[in-house]
C-alpha cells in the first residue's frame, strides 16, 4: 500500500494538475549536456580498461608504476558513481523521498572522496616503508619480436602514450561540470586533469630505477600517492559540507553561489515586502531554497500573490529545485542582511 501512495505522490508532483514544487525535469541545454557527460564518463570508462591492462603487462618490480596502477584502478570509481548517481537522481519525490533523489550525487561523491584518501594513505605508508628500508627494485628484460628488451622501456613507452588522452578528458568534463553544477563530475575531471602528473612521475621512477638511483622510484611512488591523498582529502571536505548542508556553493567550492543573491534581489524589489533573506542548500546538482520574507507593515499577501512569487523564484535558474517562502517579523541571523546574504 505504501509503494502505490509512493507513486501516486510522484505523479501528483510532476502533473500539471498538481502542486509543482521546482522543476522536475532538466531544461533541454543542461539535457544535452547531461548526455555528453555521460558519454564522456563511458569513454573514460573504456580508456581506463585499457589503460588498467596496459600498465598490469609491464608493472614489473616499481613502486612507481604499482602506484600508478593503483590510481587507475580507483580512477574507475568517479564515473561509476557518476553514472549510478544519474540513473537515481531522476527519480521524482515521493511521500518517503519528499526532497527527491538529488543527494545520490553527493553520496557519489563522498564514496568516491572515501575510496581515495583510503587507498592514499596505503600508499604513503607503502611508498614511505620502501624508501626507509632502502629497497633496491630491479627491471629485468623480456624477449619482443625475438630482441631483448629491458622492461622499464616497455614501461616508459606505455606511461608516455596514456598520459595525454585523460587530461583532454579532463578538460571537456570540466566545462560540463559547471554547466551541470555537478560536483562529483568536476572531482572526476580535476583527477583526469592532473593524470599527466601520475606519468611522469612513474617515468622518472623507472629512469631512477634504470639509472642505478634507486630511490626515485619510491620517492616518485611517494608523489603519485600524495597526489591521490591530497585529491582524497580535498574532496572529502567538500562531500561532508555539502552533506551537513553548508551554505552552497559554486561547482568548484570557491565561493558562495549567486544563485542566491539572485532570488533575494528579486524578493527585494517585490512591492509588498521589506526584506529578505534566504538559507540555500545544495541537494547535489540543484538547490533547496528557504526564503524569509518579511512584509512591509506586516501586512499579510495573498495565496495567490505567495504562488506567484514562489514560481517566479524558481524560475530565475534551473538549479532551483523547489523554494519555501517563509513570512517573518523580522529575518533570522543566519540569512540576508544580517548574515550579508551570499557575500559574507
Amino acid at each position: 500500500m505504501t509503494g502505490n501512495r509512493d507513486k501516486d505522490m510522484a505523479h501528483d508532483l510532476s502533473s500539471p494538475s498538481g502542486v509543482k514544487f521546482g522543476h522536475t525535469e532538466l531544461p533541454p541545454k543542461q539535457v544535452d549536456v547531461l548526455r555528453k557527460a555521460i558519454r564522456l564518463e563511458w569513454i573514460t570508462i573504456g580508456f581506463l580498461a585499457i589503460t588498467v591492462t596496459l600498465v598490469a603487462l609491464v608493472l614489473g618490480n616499481s613502486q612507481a608504476m604499482k602506484a600508478a596502477w593503483i590510481e587507475d584502478l580507483l580512477s574507475f570509481i568517479p564515473p561509476v558513481a557518476f553514472l549510478i548517481a544519474v540513473r537515481v537522481n531522476r527519480r521524482a519525490p515521493t511521500l518517503k523521498h519528499p526532497y527527491g533523489y538529488h543527494r545520490s550525487v553527493g553520496v557519489g561523491h563522498l564514496v568516491s572522496a572515501v575510496a581515495l584518501t583510503t587507498m592514499g594513505t596505503y600508499l604513503i605508508i607503502d611508498s614511505a616503508t620502501g624508501l626507509i628500508k632502502a629497497e633496491h627494485p630491479t627491471i629485468g628484460t623480456v624477449v619482443l619480436f625475438g630482441q631483448t628488451v629491458w622492461l622499464g622501456w616497455l614501461m616508459i613507452g606505455v606511461m608516455a602514450a596514456i598520459a595525454l588522452p585523460p587530461v583532454l578528458i579532463g578538460r571537456a568534463k570540466m566545462d560540463l561540470a559547471k554547466q551541470l553544477h555537478n560536483k562529483l563530475l568536476y572531482a572526476d575531471a580535476d583527477m583526469n586533469k592532473a593524470d599527466w602528473m601520475t606519468a611522469v612521475g612513474s617515468i622518472v621512477g623507472v629512469a631512477g630505477i634504470g639509472l642505478g638511483v634507486w630511490w626515485l622510484d619510491s620517492a616518485a611512488a611517494l608523489f603519485i600517492a600524495g597526489s591521490i591523498l591530497y585529491d582524497g582529502v580535498r574532496n572529502l571536505k567538500a562531500a561532508i559540507l555539502d552533506l551537513m548542508d553548508e551554505r552552497a556553493t559554486t561547482f568548484d567550492d570557491k565561493k558562495p553561489h549567486p544563485v542566491s543573491g539572485e532570488v533575494e534581489k528579486y524578493l527585494r524589489s517585490l512591492s509588498w515586502v521589506a526584506d529578505a533573506g534566504c538559507r540555500v542548500r545544495d541537494e547535489g546538482h540543484v538547490f533547496h531554497i528557504e526564503a524569509f520574507l518579511v512584509p512591509i507593515d506586516d501586512k499579510m499577501p495573498s495565496l495567490d500573490t505567495l504562488e506567484r512569487t514562489r514560481e517566479a523564484c524558481i524560475d530565475i535558474d534551473w538549479k532551483v529545485q523547489d523554494i519555501v517562502l517563509v513570512l517573518v517579523p523580522e529575518l533570522p541571523d543566519v540569512v540576508g542582511s544580517k548574515s550579508g546574504g551570499t557575500h559574507g
